[in-house]
């Protein structure tokens, strides 16, 4: 089983896309709000570069944004 993380905030409507998708395919995952926590921001940072949400990582591989075709792909999702 991969590890799914996703970095987000609540307002973020893409963050919303992507952790429905995983429910939906039934992925488990964590996922960090950004908004409120401060020290998960800042790794987020330090990983990607990036202030934007989300951030995704399976396993090793990161994906910046709801990028569907390669998240299914990375989780072997037809």
């Amino acid at each position: 089983m991969k590890q799914v993380t996703i970095y987000s905030t609540p307002t973020c409507g893409y963050c919303k896309m992507a952790k429905e998708f995983f429910t939906a395919n039934n992925v488990p995952f964590t996922d960090y709000n950004v908004g409120s926590d401060l020290e998960k921001r800042k790794e987020m940072v330090e990983k990607s570069g990036q202030m934007g949400v989300p951030v995704i990582f399976i396993d090793e591989d990161m994906t910046i944004g709801f990028d569907k075709p390669r998240i299914s792909h990375l989780l072997g999702i037809a």
